[in-house]
């Protein structure tokens, strides 16, 4: 589990008369097994506060992500379709929260963040995001999240988690399902044009994982060719065969 910035402090409590709404946490998963350690991050984390529900959403793992997901304490769902987007969608479809919170199996958000998306809300944001940091201090992915608190949507990534108010993300019909690539960039365009999209200004660690197996350079050049093709209009088939071709423990 990687250690928060010392500066990532967490931020006073939301005070209001009204009861906090319930946050569902989503986390999508194929083949997860170290979900235990994010699982018990989260409890450290929100430990104090009202209790988050948090649904694990699984695509068909073949190791133990579920049965251990399960001993946490977490709700478990066997997806009927695996990608990210069906997973997400149908976590969504079974969750309870009035907010919901999309967040990467490999993703650990900061101490006191259900404050933190609470108050977005509560001064009308309809859905938003952190900045992005890497638990490697290689210099391009320090440059590579620093982007991320750019106000553009081309830098907002899955890795960065979602929060979204529930009839918001029921009223622009949840995510792509036909995006198998991109769905993350392509929602937030959608919430940003039907109510205001808040960039949080604290960071979520994620793994570089996959940028030390494929090698930092190499995989954020073929993750450049696959945001042009999108952009281009190439077709999804054709993104994900050259996505399988390319990138060592891609899980497409």
């Amino acid at each position: 589990m990687p250690a928060l910035p010392s500066s990532s402090s967490p931020p006073p409590p939301v005070v209001s008369s009204s009861p906090a709404p319930l946050v569902s946490i989503i986390i999508p998963t194929y083949n997860e097994a170290g979900i235990g350690d994010l699982l018990a991050y989260l409890q450290q984390a929100t430990a104090g506060e009202p209790a988050p529900e948090i649904i694990v959403a699984d695509g068909g793992s073949t190791d133990g992500t579920r049965c251990l997901a399960r001993q946490l304490g977490a709700t478990v769902l066997r997806c009927p379709c695996k990608g990210r987007a069906a997973q997400l969608n149908y976590g969504a479809s079974q969750a309870r929260g009035a907010l919901l919170y999309f967040l990467h199996a490999d993703s650990y958000p900061p101490a006191g963040f259900l404050a933190d998306l609470r108050r977005a809300v509560a001064e009308g944001c309809g859905s938003g995001c952190y900045r992005l940091a890497f638990d490697h201090g290689h210099w391009f992915l320090r440059f590579s999240a620093w982007c991320t608190r750019l106000p553009f949507t081309v830098v907002r990534f899955g890795d960065q988690s979602l929060f979204v108010r529930r009839e918001l993300f029921a009223q622009i019909g949840g995510y792509r399902e036909d995006l198998l690539v991109m769905e993350d960039q392509e929602i937030v365009s959608r919430l940003r044009a039907q109510a205001p999209f808040r960039l949080l200004p604290r960071a979520v660690t994620t793994s570089a994982r996959k940028y030390l197996v494929n090698g930092v350079f190499r995989l954020q050049g073929i993750f450049t060719l696959v945001v042009l093709l999108y952009k281009v209009g190439v077709s999804q088939a054709t993104i994900v065969r050259l996505y399988r071709r390319l990138i060592r423990q891609g899980k497409l």
